[in-house]
């Protein structure tokens, strides 16, 4: 039933040869790698306005110089990703970048910053998404934590279909929000420079009371640096095309910069676009959590049932007039970009965790592709997380937004160093001055990428950090220090268990006897069973072995065990305290003790079940004993099976696949019989 379910909802499992079928071309990867950065315009141009509208309507005019300056941010960084993925087209990114160019620790560092980067733009893309979708239907405002829950639950079982399905899904979707608001900027540019049509915004009339007055140049200056910090949001995701290289069809590097390239100049279009019109159509934005008394309308207060439409809405409204069909459309497919923003991280997470694994950082499991030839660990361990964060913070999107973006700019700028060191490298062996002038070039655009990314980075923790990125400044560390514990532990496990190439097998270590021990608490055909095939594996010695917990039992098993004339000598262990594990562990520690160079086997019976509910009823001490034995040098346990009648209901179901098993077609293994059949004919 579980794998009926699973094929139902994740499909049918893919061989590993078919990978190249999974690959993306440039017009599926750029909605699967882009959205993230793409529907950051629903929220970066409103973060700039929300900030500035601390000090009062009058800093609107600070509005274009921040976008300004995010925007040359975004296309330097762009530019400068260019570079990284012709350098180095594994799929390593910023990782493998800073790893190869300034060590293993920097490398973790920018992994740590990722990881956490990553499940973070789930939450807060899913959370924004909710907000749209709780303007308009009251449940999802009620339970906003909840319906996040279940959106990043879909996503997640979309994800785990495989990259191309989950791509091609989100594909039109995507695509619709970016005509979308491409149509809005162009409409509304053309009536406002054409026609010369005024755009007024629902807020245009409303007033802003100012929450900071009278403030000091230092003071201001801070202000309008948190305000480009927020809106630096618009720059997350860029990295996520540097990290999924591996999913494109060749020539990959070549279409990877291609595809980084059309989404850095569509989302600058998008932005400088809503942020403009924003501001010519009088748009007032204030913080959510203080507009009901610092918006006022009519000169009074808008009140605890005010709702602040977002910015887009907002220009849709102005330009389109609301409720008009494009008012809506733009409003839908918003609201839906936000939920498909999320899809960027179920890309990037799962492959940056891969690599990890493979280079010992992380469990391997994560290494392991699904069914459906996705890193499935991957994608429900960051599915995971969000959930944790959208419930521990109640899908709240302006406490999230303030953990957000620290964690990309710590991997911008290490990356950009890493890219600078990379190019003066090999500009030392390089002889060919085509080649050289290019490196030189390149460096150039890097070193200004980590300059610019390095300023944004002491602006964002200056700025946030007193209001929630502390968590983020503390969650990396932890997870860095992880990784290098799990790394250490595979390093001593791999150092233990290492074979030289000169060593020789030494006779004498091997081991001089086999002492096999059975263990028996009734004469039943389980122990029957044991008995016999512990004789048929030959030990130097063979003996059975009892505890006596009540005394009539154990005098009764001795009666019955002589009565019968099994060939097996039988000793009874005292337990006075009424334990079994204790009496039998002491036991085999003797039988050690006096020949440190035998080994000790146990032989256990075991009840095989059908139930799942059987399992608590049958087998505890023989599992709590299993469990002690294994820490003991020298001692073997061997598990004898009995199947009960209510085991006969398995015997025919099919063995559950595990994650990465491959099966094919019944068609085709039909197929396959058949051709051995007539092998075996002929």
């Amino acid at each position: 039933m579980t794998d009926l379910v699973k094929r139902l909802f994740i499909g049918r499992a893919l061989r590993s040869t078919q990978l190249h079928e999974q690959l993306l071309s440039k017009r599926i990867a750029l909605p699967v790698f882009a959205s993230d950065a793409l529907s950051s315009v629903a929220y970066a141009p409103q973060e700039i306005l929300v900030i500035l509208s601390i000090a009062g309507l009058s800093f609107y005019h600070f509005a274009p110089w921040v976008a300004v300056g995010v925007v040359l941010v975004m296309l330097t960084v762009v530019a400068s990703y260019r570079q990284n993925v012709h350098a180095y087209p594994s799929g390593g990114g910023d990782y493998e970048v800073a790893t190869v160019n300034l060590g293993r620790n920097a490398g973790l560092t920018v992994a740590s910053a990722l990881m956490v980067d990553y499940v973070l733009t789930v939450a807060v893309s899913v959370a924004n998404g909710v907000d749209y979708v709780g303007a308009t239907i009251p449940y999802v405002a009620e339970h906003k934590p909840l319906v996040a829950i279940v959106i990043v639950v879909l996503l997640t079982l979309v994800n785990l279909r495989g990259i191309r399905e989950s791509g091609a899904a989100f594909a039109i979707p995507t695509y619709a929000f970016m005509i979308s608001v491409i149509g809005l900027v162009a409409w509304g540019g053309f009536r406002l420079l054409v026609l010369g049509d005024e755009l007024r915004a629902p807020t245009a009339d409303y007033q802003i009371v100012a929450e900071q007055t009278n403030l000091t140049s230092l003071a201001a200056a801070f202000l309008i640096l948190r305000a480009f910090s927020s809106g630096c949001a618009a720059l997350t995701g860029v990295e996520a095309i540097s990290n999924g290289v591996p999913a494109f069809r060749k020539p990959k590097s070549k279409n990877a910069a291609t595809t980084l390239l059309m989404m850095g100049l569509i989302a600058v279009t998008m932005f400088v676009g809503i942020i403009t019109l924003g501001l010519a159509s009088g748009v007032k934005v204030a913080d959510p959590a203080t507009a009901a008394h610092d918006v006022l309308i009519d000169g009074r207060p808008a009140g605890p049932d005010y709702y602040q439409q977002p910015i887009i809405a907002q220009v849709a409204d102005a330009v389109f007039g609301s409720g008009s069909l494009f008012f809506i459309v733009i409003a839908a497919v918003t609201a839906l970009i936000l939920f498909l923003a999320a899809n960027t991280a179920f890309n990037g997470f799962p492959v940056l965790g891969s690599i990890l694994a493979q280079d010992r950082f992380l469990p391997r499991q994560l290494h392991t592709r699904g069914d459906r030839l996705a890193f499935s660990n991957g994608i429900v361990i960051l599915a995971a997380g969000a959930c944790l964060l959208l419930w521990g913070f109640d899908a709240d999107v302006s406490r999230l937004l303030n953990l957000y973006i620290v964690g990309v700019f710590v991997s911008f700028t290490l990356s950009q160093i890493g890219m600078v060191r990379h190019w003066t490298r090999h500009l030392r062996t390089e002889t060919d001055p085509k080649t050289r002038a290019q490196m030189r070039r390149s460096r150039v655009i890097n070193f200004f990428g980590g300059v610019m990314t390095g300023v944004v980075l002491v602006v964002v923790l200056l700025t946030k950090f007193t209001h929630g990125a502390w968590i983020v400044c503390v969650a990396m560390p932890v997870l860095f220090l992880t990784m290098k514990g799990i790394h250490r532990h595979y390093e001593n496990v791999a150092a233990e268990l290492a074979v030289s190439e000169d060593l020789q097998v030494d006779e004498s270590m091997l081991p001089a006897r086999n002492h096999a021990v059975v263990l028996v608490s009734k004469i039943h055909k389980p122990t029957l069973r044991a008995l016999s095939y512990a004789r048929a594996t030959r030990p130097s010695t063979l003996e059975a072995v009892t505890v006596g917990v009540e005394g009539e039992e154990a005098r009764a098993l001795q009666e019955e065990w002589e009565r019968r004339g099994i060939p097996v000598p039988l000793k009874m262990l005292d337990s006075p305290y009424r334990e079994i594990t204790r009496p039998i562990l002491e036991y085999v520690k003797s039988l050690r003790r006096r020949s440190p160079r035998d080994v000790v086997t146990v032989y256990i019976p075991e009840y095989v079940v059908g139930r799942w509910w059987e399992h608590l009823l049958h087998n505890q001490s023989a599992l709590r004993l299993k469990g002690r034995l294994l820490f003991q040098p020298g001692v073997m346990v061997t598990s004898v099976p009995w199947q009960l009648h209510s085991s006969d209901r398995l015997k025919g179901r099919p063995e559950p696949f595990a994650p990465g098993a491959v099966r094919r077609p019944r068609h085709e293994t039909v197929a396959g019989g058949m051709a051995r059949d007539q092998d075996a004919k002929a």
